[in-house]
């Protein structure tokens, strides 16, 4: 995570009092960014990576309470071996050297995925990061390795056919989703030009907000970041209800 003492300038026009309580984030563009400079695609998720420590800490000292990150879905092993195994490096590095850092700041990992299909030493890592975390309270940064919201659903509907059990109510069905320590994400951040959501928490978004950015996931600056929370403190939230004004 790398915390430094250096603090970003916030926008006269970001209201602190209004952040949403959970961003989620589909960091896109890490390859094309690598490619506009002629370099292998591991440089632009080597420059992603860096990026996720800036955001994350920036996050952080807005006092914004949680943050899921898309780092791997479950689509992903279709690329190269060479680029995934790039990308388990770079979170290996990522977790080794902050892990001390996580617990210091009060930052709670956890998880979202089958993470028992990654390396072993991966695996363990994620595992023992979760695990020394558990009781940080300030901070929750979830990471989505190996995920996929329609996977998600189907082996929340498996779960509940194994257990017999006739659900009730929608926040029974939620307790068997990954996420069902978190609240769902009230705004979610796509980067790169692409307008999709591309199987990323399909059920915990039902009334989240949407913004989508041209700027590669590289290139997301703090300032790039509360220029979408601003947009998103500009939007009227009904949840299906009309407004009160």
């Amino acid at each position: 995570m790398s915390f430094s003492n250096n603090k970003v300038k916030i926008n006269r026009k970001l209201d602190l009092s209004r952040l949403p309580v959970h961003i989620g984030i589909i960091l896109d563009g890490n390859g094309r960014w690598a490619t506009r400079k002629g370099l292998p695609r591991n440089m632009g998720h080597k420059a992603g990576c860096e990026n996720v420590k800036r955001i994350v800490q920036h996050i952080y000292d807005l006092g914004i309470k949680c943050a899921t990150f898309f780092m791997f879905s479950t689509e992903n092993w279709k690329r190269p071996k060479e680029e995934v195994d790039g990308i388990f490096n770079i979170v290996r590095e990522y977790l080794g050297e902050s892990a001390e850092q996580f617990v210091e700041k009060g930052v709670k990992i956890s998880t979202m995925g089958d993470i028992t299909k990654l390396p072993d030493d991966l695996f363990n890592k994620l595992v023992e990061c979760v695990a020394k975390t558990a009781k940080c309270s300030k901070f929750n940064l979830n990471l989505a390795i190996n995920y996929g919201g329609r996977d998600e659903i189907i082996r929340a509907v498996n779960q509940i056919v194994e257990n017999g059990q006739k659900l009730n109510n929608i926040d029974e069905f939620k307790q068997y989703l990954y996420s069902k320590d978190l609240p769902d994400p009230d705004f979610i951040i796509r980067t790169s030009g692409e307008m999709r959501i591309s199987n990323f928490m399909l059920y915990q978004m039902a009334y989240s907000e949407f913004y989508f950015t041209p700027t590669l996931w590289p290139d997301f600056s703090e300032k790039e970041l509360q220029k979408a929370l601003i947009n998103f403190q500009n939007r009227k939230r009904r949840f299906g209800g009309l407004n009160k004004s």
